[in-house]
């Protein structure tokens, strides 16, 4: 009869419940050394960020409606001064999902990256005098999340410049990637595996609503992924991952994106 023990695990800052089953063992040590691979396994294959101190900062702004072509023209003119100081992913705005938004991604080295630039920044001239003098007036509401990229997926770009975006939001239920990580990469590698689509990111919040995973995939156009999106929704391979990692999703929405000018992604 195996022995049952409950394992107490931190992870991601939640706290999990585990059921460990020790399996005919000659001693506590061996007991403690499979724990430990099995342990391991969890962290390497489902945890939150990769093994570095990158993050990325999300930004989302809500923009007057009279006024976003205005806001649109002010970023491709003047956004370089921001640029100047740290590295864009990409910034684009909404066509179908939401509208009158702009989203953008920062990437920084770690949080005392962040705190250099954002006071540099402030001591900016050209860029407080030139483009938030402007911009602030045009905007209605601004709102952040700090993400990490998720250890399986390395930041992509697309085969060419051109096409659309599609930024997915899953809300998760609480419990982190312990509980669904493998679940979701499943269905993830499921839709790419079609190859009707490119995946750019998969980032996983760690400030803001928490159990949040957003997704950033590419397309040719608008028509190419309807397309492909009923091709795959008749692979039984995509239904049965989905079908597996709907069980842990509490909801879900989606944002048909256009990349500024200046966008690096495009």
């Amino acid at each position: 009869m195996p022995q049952k023990s409950a394992v107490r695990l931190s992870y991601g800052g939640e706290l999990l419940m585990k059921d460990f089953y020790l399996h005919n063992f000659d001693s506590a040590e061996d007991q403690c050394d499979q724990f430990e691979v099995w342990s391991w396994g969890v962290r390497l294959s489902t945890g939150p960020r990769q093994n570095n101190s990158i993050f990325y900062e999300i930004r989302t702004y809500d923009i007057k409606p009279a006024k976003m072509k205005e806001f649109l023209e002010t970023v491709n003119k003047y956004f370089h001064f921001r640029t100047a100081h740290s590295e864009l992913v990409g910034i684009w705005y909404s066509e179908l999902g939401a509208m009158n938004k702009v989203f953008h991604v920062w990437k920084y080295d770690n949080f005392a990256h962040r705190t250099a630039v954002r006071r540099a920044l402030a001591n900016d001239k050209d860029w407080q005098g030139k483009f938030i003098s402007a911009a602030l007036p045009l905007v209605e509401k601004q709102h952040n999340e700090v993400a990490y990229l998720v250890p399986w997926c390395q930041l992509g770009k697309p085969s060419k410049e051109g096409g659309v975006y599609e930024w997915v939001t899953f809300q998760m239920k609480p419990g982190g990637p312990a509980l669904w990580g493998e679940a979701f990469r499943a269905a993830i590698n499921a839709h790419i595996n079609t190859g009707y689509t490119k995946l750019i990111g998969v980032f996983h919040t760690e400030y803001g609503l928490l159990n949040t995973v957003h997704v950033l995939w590419w397309n040719e156009s608008p028509d190419q992924r309807a397309a492909g999106r009923h091709s795959a929704h008749e692979d039984a391979r995509v239904v049965a991952a989905v079908r597996d990692s709907v069980r842990f999703l509490e909801s879900q929405q989606n944002v048909l994106l256009i990349p500024l000018q200046c966008s690096p992604l495009k």
